[in-house]
């Protein structure tokens, strides 16, 4: 445990899928109620065909995938009992003919030349067909010349003898190649992890190949059973949604020597894009594995299948490495196939995640300014002025103002009762303490202000840009953009 700690940091806890681990004081799970899986773990799918009426006659129409898909019980008595019947039915034709004939009564006579030498009974008649059938020819049992019957029932025996073996020994070679058991030896990993990899949420769960022959165009496929109701009302039960594992780029495509970590990036496309580890004890889904290959020893394709419901999805953990190397070769080790431990992972979704992060961006400062509860349209502008005002100014226009906060003053020349509609913050001291004298008039003030500082504010206005040329217009009023209050107030001080 130090030396893993060491590899991977002190917030790695390693956590394995059997519960031989847990300590003497913890509490025993609760036993949760086991939920109908559609595809078990051993790639059975659950379904079974009910109310056929009269479709149960296509099952005849190819018998020979029908008996293949039988099990092996049902194989082996159907392959007993056909034979079984054939060499009876075969024995008693050659017992009938004999009986027909009379060879049964004369088969001592040497002077009389029956159909079938040396056939007495019915056990003689079944001796002599196993005998035929088989090729054994012991030499004591034979057709004659003198029975063209027989020779042509020993014609149809020999072509239902052909057919029956080509059809029961090929439906019994069938079964025994088929790649299903090929299927044993691929593993998949009890649990499916959900962690950060590359920076992103991804769903991830494991493959492995136990023999050293290959699985040769090795493709994976994922599906997401869900149950949904869509907008119009209809109720679709195992809704079958894909789960992209690298279809896009062509990392589905497995080279599958060692055992492989399959991703699932969970984005806005993905199923899972609002799947939060809070909502996911609430949620019921199951996830189907699919691999599919060539067997490298046969040729043939292999599918093998597994399937994770939501208890078996870990959040927060990450699987174990089980590849090192070794002195000339590279070492798998099994026994950590399933081994899992946890991670740093944050429990929202990628939803949650993107929401938190557009609203932590200053790119929102526009969509925030627009709530009138909080901000008012001056406010804003001077928000954004501040924001901006260096961005967005010319190089020009910031050397002859000697600030990068023009546009912000110009608004706050008109914004308040309280101040005058020039701005005296930039005229010389003696002016500011002329215009602070009770006795001078406002107009003498605003007389001798404007004199002074028409040219300066004239250059400045000049190098403006439209828009604050038309906020600084007519002698820095901006009536026509203010507010109906502002207007006013401004009015009745210039009056």
């Amino acid at each position: 445990m130090s030396a893993l700690r060491k590899k991977f940091g002190d917030d790695y806890q390693v956590v394995t899928t059997s519960s031989s681990g847990s300590g003497f004081n913890q509490p025993p799970p609760e036993k949760k109620r086991k939920r109908q899986r559609f595809v078990d773990k051993n790639g059975r799918c659950n379904v079974q065909h009910g109310n056929l009426g009269g479709e149960t006659s296509r099952y005849l129409s190819d018998l020979f995938t029908t008996l293949v898909d039988l099990k092996w019980r049902w194989n082996l008595f159907i392959f007993i009992l056909t034979y079984t019947v054939a060499w009876l039915f075969m024995a008693s034709m050659w017992w009938l003919i004999a009986y027909i004939r009379g060879d049964l009564n004369k088969a001592h006579n040497d002077k009389y030349t029956p159909c079938v030498a040396n056939v007495y009974n019915f056990p003689s008649a079944f001796l002599f067909f196993i005998e035929t059938e088989a090729t054994i020819g012991y030499g004591y049992r034979y057709i004659t010349d003198k029975c063209p019957e027989g020779i042509i029932l020993f014609l149809f025996q020999s072509i239902l003898g052909s057919i029956v073996d080509a059809f029961l020994i090929g439906c019994m070679f069938i079964k025994m190649s088929q790649p299903k058991k090929r299927a044993e030896t691929l593993m998949f990993s009890e649990h499916a992890a959900i962690s950060m990899r590359d920076g992103k949420l991804t769903l991830m769960f494991r493959v492995g190949n136990l023999r050293n022959s290959h699985m040769v165009s090795a493709q994976i496929r994922c599906k997401l059973l869900k149950s949904r109701q869509t907008p119009e009302g209809e109720f679709l039960p195992l809704d079958q949604l894909e789960l992209d594992v690298g279809f896009s780029t062509g990392a589905d495509q497995l080279f599958l020597v060692s055992p492989l970590t399959i991703c699932h990036v969970i984005d806005t496309k993905s199923p899972f894009y609002d799947l939060s580890q809070r909502s996911m004890q609430t949620e019921q889904f199951e996830i189907v594995v699919i691999l599919e290959g060539i067997v490298e020893t046969t040729g043939m394709t292999c599918q093998a299948r597994t399937s994770y419901t939501e208890d078996e999805v870990l959040w927060g953990h990450r699987f174990f490495p089980v590849i090192s190397l070794e002195e000339g070769f590279f070492k798998v080790d099994y026994s950590q196939f399933h081994a899992t431990f946890e991670v740093p992972t944050p429990p929202y979704s990628v939803k949650e995640q993107e929401e938190a992060l557009l609203l932590s961006s200053p790119l929102m400062a526009p969509s925030l300014c627009n709530s009138g509860e909080k901000n008012s349209s001056l406010d804003c502008l001077e928000t954004l002025e501040d924001n901006d005002s260096t961005t967005k100014l010319p190089t020009k226009l910031q050397k002859i103002t000697g600030r990068d906060g023009l546009p912000k003053k110009l608004l706050r020349m008109s914004s308040t009762t309280s101040e005058m509609t020039y701005s005296f913050g930039d005229l010389p001291m003696k002016l500011q303490r002329i215009s602070s004298v009770p006795g001078v008039s406002d107009d003498k003030q605003a007389g001798k202000a404007s004199k002074i500082s028409t040219e300066p504010i004239s250059k400045s206005v000049a190098d403006l840009p439209p828009k604050l040329q038309r906020l600084a217009g007519g002698g820095g009023r901006m009536d026509g953009h203010l507010p109906p209050k502002l207007r006013k107030m401004n009015s009745d001080r210039f009056t």
